[in-house]
């Protein structure tokens, strides 16, 4: 069981990016406190509840990719985020904000913080269809 709290606004959560930290991936070190551990912690200490919404995640399944998050807001398209680390945090949050303020959550790379180059895995659209017929 998770016993890492989530950081969540009072207010709407519609209005705000939601970033969910892989807290048990253990690359680097195996033998050490997960780095998603270390970064979700330093995310909740520098960022402004208001603006974003931490939640912690036992997998994202991208192991590969070293220190995992997605973010996701309603309406945009979703992002699946890897080689993070502690360090990246107020980068992360500079992110965020530019995710939360673009029209259909794409951030160019010539818009992200230069640290987050190469953190894109994947996108995922705003809904998924909850059924699909057979063609």
């Amino acid at each position: 069981m998770n016993d890492l709290p989530a950081r969540t606004p009072e207010e709407s959560q519609v209005e705000r990016p939601a970033l969910h930290i892989c807290v048990t991936c253990l690359r680097p070190d195996p033998d050490g406190v997960p780095l998603g551990r270390t970064l979700y912690e330093t995310l909740c200490d520098r960022a402004d509840a208001g603006h974003v919404i931490l939640q912690p995640v036992l997998c994202l399944a991208a192991c590969g990719s070293g220190c995992t998050a997605t973010i996701s807001m309603p309406g945009k398209w979703a992002w699946l985020l890897g080689h993070l680390d502690p360090a990246k945090a107020d980068d992360l949050l500079t992110y965020a904000g530019l995710y939360a303020a673009s029209k259909t959550g794409a951030v160019m790379p010539s818009k992200r913080p230069s640290s987050l180059n190469d953190m894109i895995l994947g996108r995922f659209p705003a809904l998924l269809p909850t059924s699909q017929e057979p063609t």
